[in-house]
């Protein structure tokens, strides 16, 4: 009897523990996407103060990669070190955290290459698309999208609805916004890791200039 009462118990622990973990997934999603939601406040920034804001970008992707280097060398820089290990996914544990890196890098060269109705796509597809992409996928997503390396439906669907509102509302041009959408969906399926933060912002720039 004891053993069954043991055999009995041990799935429900078991299943405790693999909600304990979703739950904590799904906190560093919403952690880690607040970031890429708060880069919509750029574009308005770089109206105003264009080069303080292109300098605070380029200070802060250095002074993060300094202390990336100095955390795997095992010395904590207070505030950074915090802020990367909560936002930090699985495949990131012992590894240089790109996804910072990657994300200041995007909107740094959207602002320099392109005309700033262009970057600012490029950075709100950044900032909406990419960021509440993962977020649907992670809360919603049931419908797996073969050979995308667990991507869902649910994700590349909210991906295109925030692209497309997005660069609408810059731009007024529901062709633009068509394009720019499916342009961005499809690069939030390839399984581009942290480097989706450089491709977004500037193919979609890219592409909505030359649409322009």
């Amino acid at each position: 009897m004891a053993r069954k009462g043991l055999n009995k118990k041990y799935p429900c622990e078991k299943d405790g523990i693999v909600s304990r973990q979703r739950l904590n997934d799904i906190a560093k999603e919403l952690f880690r996407k607040s970031i890429h939601v708060c880069s919509a406040f750029i574009p308005l920034f770089l109206q105003f103060m264009r080069l303080p804001v292109l300098f605070a970008l380029t200070a802060a992707l250095v002074l993060y990669s300094i202390a990336e280097f100095m955390r795997l060398k095992g010395k904590s820089i207070p505030l950074v070190s915090a802020v990367t290990a909560a936002a930090a996914r699985k495949r990131d544990e012992n590894r240089f955290v790109l996804g910072p890196v990657t994300l200041c890098a995007g909107i740094i060269l959207a602002a320099l290459l392109f005309e700033p109705f262009a970057a600012s796509i490029g950075i709100y597809a950044l900032a909406f698309g990419d960021g509440l992409a993962s977020l649907a996928g992670k809360l919603f997503g049931k419908v797996k999208i073969p050979l995308t390396q667990g991507k869902t439906v649910a994700g590349s669907l909210t991906c295109f609805a925030a692209i497309f509102v997005s660069c609408f509302l810059v731009c007024y041009n529901a062709k633009i916004a068509l394009c720019v959408a499916s342009v961005g969906m499809f690069i939030e399926l390839l399984p581009l890791k942290d480097l989706d933060n450089l491709f977004i912002p500037l193919v979609l720039g890219l592409v909505a200039q030359s649409l322009y």
